[in-house]
């Protein structure tokens, strides 16, 4: 395992090299299976693909699915089929970015494939990972899953929505963040219902204009 880890580590070092020196913006959204990851993206892509030149990576174990739905942005999508593996690697990215013309793009987002845990150990060569987690899941992923909220840059809560359904504890939520990532960015919204997104749209541009200043 280390020796795969290593090895996976080398290349993502690459990746980032590369995506450095295109200045394009890469973000690896991590989160479990349904959490609403595509739907974050649609969202994201309506506004977004009208200021910035965006691209995505779609990683999906067997079907081409949540990159059918992104179809009609008209932005240039790669989908990987990891045929049965839980994460995405850095060598699978490194091949689908010769896809892209990386000259032309200022924001790639990888949509990785849905599971808390092997997303978590595989760095990409991203600029950041952003959690996503829905309320419906219950409020103690993070205390159950500690990696990935540590590492995140932000997390999305989603489904908020959803919140009056659920036995989701808002208070125990938030006290778990705070114990395992004090300074992390925790963006509350409902990507069906288009609540709470202008904070994620403004928060998402300020994490581009402070990396495009270097």
């Amino acid at each position: 395992m280390k020796n795969i880890l290593d090895r996976n580590q080398n290349k993502a070092e690459e990746v980032r090299r590369l995506l450095e020196s295109r200045k394009v913006m890469m973000i690896n959204i991590i989160s479990s299976p349904g959490a609403g990851k595509t739907t974050l993206l649609e969202r994201t892509c309506e506004v977004m693909a009208g200021e910035v030149r965006l691209g995505v990576i779609e990683g999906d174990v067997t079907t081409d699915r949540d990159a059918q739905r992104l179809k009609k942005y008209n932005i240039p999508i790669v989908a990987i089929n990891t045929e049965g593996g839980c994460h995405l690697d850095s060598h699978s990215i490194s091949m689908a970015l010769e896809h892209f013309d990386l000259d032309s793009l200022d924001l790639l987002i990888v949509e990785n494939v849905g599971n808390l845990i092997c997303p978590s150990q595989f760095d990409l060569g991203e600029t950041f990972k952003l959690a996503v987690v829905s309320t419906a899941e219950g409020d103690d992923k993070p205390a159950k899953y500690p990696m990935l909220f540590s590492e995140a840059r932000a997390v999305i809560l989603n489904k908020t929505d959803l919140i009056p359904y659920t036995n989701f504890r808002m208070d125990s939520f938030m006290v778990d963040m705070a114990a395992i990532n004090p300074r992390i960015t925790i963006i509350k919204l409902s990507a069906l219902k288009g609540e709470g997104l202008e904070e994620w749209f403004s928060w998402l541009r300020m994490q581009l204009a402070a990396y495009s200043a270097g």
